[in-house]
């Protein structure tokens, strides 16, 4: 057997072409994503980012090839977590936190494990707080908390820090770099920002509909690929 087919790559996609009706959302993308990576997927508005996470998760029709650990994606559910771009619940609801990891319907390995996972997204000790207490950014660590409960080995963000102050937003990037580190998941996060995926990616994938640029950090966020994403550089995001 090949060493690649011992050590497959976290997500391998081929010619992935999405449509919706007669509009092509995304084109013949190709590109494959090592274990270990932290790759941020960037771009306008529209330009497909939400599709491709959702494609890997195997929730929209596609064209083409999607592996995550060298097979199909229902293969691999058990290995990946997921935080959806948007979390709309009532706040009057009155739910707690701990209640509310509780409907994960996750089988943990110890008890001490939900305490943990809490502790790292540091939420320590809010298990009974109500859900509609939290703001933004704790939010956001909570449904980090909720996909980190079955160990993922592979961790899907959608524009998580949409709604967060720029506090929050640090914060969640200096999370994201501790699981990485850590825990040696592999992570594909939609984002805005590009100074800090600047500095926290080990990739970057540049999308509007096709692929315009897949590489390091160094070789995506040049004044030529941002005049192609957005039509005019963008480097005052840089700063």
């Amino acid at each position: 057997m090949a060493p690649e087919e011992k050590n497959p790559a976290a997500v391998d996609v081929h010619h992935l072409t999405v449509r919706f009706g007669s509009t092509v959302i995304l084109s013949n993308l190709t590109f494959s994503i090592a274990r270990g990576e932290i790759v941020a997927l960037i771009g306008p508005n529209g330009s497909g980012k939400t599709t491709l996470l959702q494609a890997v998760l195997g929730l929209v029709p596609y064209e083409g090839i999607v592996r995550v650990f060298g097979g199909p994606v229902q293969q691999a559910l058990g290995k990946i977590g997921y935080v959806p771009q948007r979390f709309s619940f009532d706040r009057t609801f009155p739910l707690t936190v701990g209640e509310f990891l509780s409907l994960s319907g996750v089988k943990l390995r110890n008890r001490e494990w939900r305490g943990a996972v809490l502790e790292e997204v540091n939420l320590k000790g809010g298990e009974n707080r109500r859900v509609g207490d939290l703001s933004g950014g704790q939010l956001q660590r909570l449904l980090i908390a909720n996909a980190l409960l079955s160990e993922p080995k592979l961790l899907l963000l959608d524009e998580p820090t949409a709604g967060v102050d720029i506090a929050g937003e640090r914060g969640f990037y200096d999370l994201v770099s501790h699981l990485h580190r850590h825990h040696q998941i592999t992570i594909m996060m939609v984002s805005h920002d590009l100074a800090l995926v600047s500095k926290r990616a080990t990739k970057i994938i540049c999308l509007n509909r096709e692929m315009v640029c897949f590489g390091t950090p160094e070789e995506a966020v040049t004044p030529e690929v941002l005049k192609q994403l957005y039509g005019e550089p963008e480097m005052n995001h840089l700063h």
